[in-house]
């Protein structure tokens, strides 16, 4: 038995050709641990009803996320029902099974009807899903998943395809969705293919043979590619679906709800990126009402900034983040920031924002300690480079108390080479103020030292209509100083926006 709780809300599309959406929103296997939000789009005008799943296995995180996002595209025709995060405690736990279930049944996606068995789905959240489907008996059926590496690398992995049970409908259109998203990928290798048969137990071919549906699974790579890329990529191949039914048009690039009343957070997260800094700024905002999704530097260069309130730059090689966003999609950043959008720079975030380099953005009046030096014995060194990750002493200044809130005294931050910064002086460009300055120091090398101490560690200032903020150390990664950041970032919005 499926429990549902459902909630209304109305809305009129802009586009006097469509008729009036019905949104509704409900659980499947409420009051449990499995209890997880569906989603329903109802055109008012006839058409096909496609159903669309994430998160099944939790470490794969891309297919929620994009199902998270296709849940806002307005639709044209037809029903669209979506469940985003299906397995959500292994997501949040970051494990493909269901946590504490026993071996037989910790796979979600062997727990569903199997061929020329009874049509009953195996426990929890199996059959609460199963109900759902076979409640709103689906045209299509579009599971999103992910593998551990491509499959014409690795044939023991199903990463980057897509697997379908084929017939006349999938045959009319897996064909153009692998054209648009191969197009996007320039190695033959890491292009995705059509294999067959979803495998037996799966939610795909139970919702084929026991409902009928034309059923596929889109599987991107989890190897080697970042979250944002991997999330586009199920986009792409959803939006031609849709559009191939007549239900979107062009969607692809729809992240976010129209209108919504949260912070609407865009996190950088493509080439220049280190690993742990997207994971940590989910960390400080879970449990907030912030609306965070990681972009990359194709999403920028393509317009997706203008759905959010503000941007991140996470720690990792500024240099790098610059080479990856391109001229045009620098000049794209900055257009945003010039018009009121807000920027946080962390770390190689910060050298990105300065004004000292050929490559950076230059929205922030200032300038790094990058000079080179020939270091006896060692040769000639950039003295950006200070060594591994360490603790460093920092301390707020008035303004800082004010806008960070009131961190008193001197506390301990992680330090790992950002930018030691001091005014640039640019012309027609505002002076940077100092919220945080560093009271320790770390050194390498004898030019270094004395370099850091007292030295700005967090600046602010104005670039156009738009706020920045630029952070040289880490407390992102530290859960004391969450707080500190969430307020870092909320003061890039100008009050009233959000």
């Amino acid at each position: 038995m499926i429990r549902v709780s459902v909630c209304l809300l109305f809305i009129g599309l802009s586009l006097s050709s469509w008729a009036a959406e019905k949104l509704s929103s409900g659980l499947i296997a409420k009051g449990t641990e499995w209890e997880t939000a569906f989603y329903q789009r109802d055109s008012g005008v006839a058409g096909p009803v496609v159903f669309i799943t994430g998160g099944v296995h939790g470490n794969e995180p891309a297919g929620a996320r994009a199902a998270e996002q296709i849940r806002h595209w307005p639709i044209k025709k037809g029903r669209l029902i979506v469940v985003p995060k299906v397995n959500k405690p292994g997501l949040m736990a970051d494990i493909r099974y269901l946590p504490g279930k026993p071996k037989e049944l910790r796979d979600l996606n062997r727990n569903f009807p199997k061929t020329k068995e009874k049509p009953v789905a195996r426990d929890m959240p199996a059959s609460a899903l199963w109900d759902l489907l076979k409640k709103h008996k689906p045209d299509w059926y579009i599971d999103l998943h992910e593998g551990y590496d491509f499959h014409q690398i690795n044939s023991d992995s199903v990463g980057s395809s897509i697997i379908d049970a084929k017939g006349k409908l999938a045959n009319a259109i897996v064909p153009k969705m692998l054209e648009a998203v191969n197009a996007t990928i320039t190695d033959p290798k890491k292009k995705l293919v059509r294999l067959r048969y979803p495998v037996n137990g799966s939610v795909a071919r139970a919702a084929h043979e026991q409902l009928q549906a034309a059923s596929m699974i889109l599987e991107t790579t989890r190897k080697d590619q970042p979250l944002s890329k991997r999330t586009r990529q199920h986009r792409l191949m959803v939006n031609v679906l849709l559009n191939h039914l007549g239900m979107v048009e062009d969607s692809a690039h729809i992240l976010v709800a129209e209108k919504s009343e949260s912070l609407k957070i865009a996190i950088y997260d493509a080439g220049g990126v280190g690993g742990s800094g997207p994971r940590n700024l989910d960390k400080v905002f879970a449990g907030t009402k912030v609306v965070m999704r990681r972009v990359g530097a194709i999403d920028i260069r393509e317009g997706v900034l203008d759905q959010f309130d503000l941007v991140i730059f996470p720690g990792g090689s500024g240099s790098k983040q610059a080479a990856a966003l391109e001229s045009s999609g620098r000049e794209v950043v900055k257009k945003f920031i010039n018009q009121g959008g807000g920027f946080v720079g962390i770390c190689a975030g910060a050298y990105l924002a300065a004004s000292n380099y050929k490559w950076s953005l230059g929205i922030s009046n200032h300038k790094t300690f990058c000079k080179s030096f020939e270091i006896p014995e060692v040769g000639r060194k950039s003295m950006w480079y200070r060594g591994a990750s360490a603790p460093v002493k920092m301390e707020l200044t008035e303004e800082g108390k004010k806008i960070l809130g009131d961190v008193k005294g001197i506390f301990d931050v992680r330090y790992h080479n950002g930018p030691i910064m001091s005014a640039m002086g640019k012309e027609g460009l505002g002076n940077f103020r100092t919220l945080a300055n560093f009271r320790s120091e770390v050194s390498r090398y004898k030019p270094q030292e004395g370099t850091m101490i007292n030295s700005p560690a967090i600046i602010v200032g104005e670039f156009g209509k738009g706020r920045v903020l630029c952070i040289s150390p880490h407390p992102e990664s530290t859960a004391d100083l969450y707080k500190l950041v969430q307020n870092a970032v909320r003061w890039t919005v100008p009050p009233g926006v959000n």
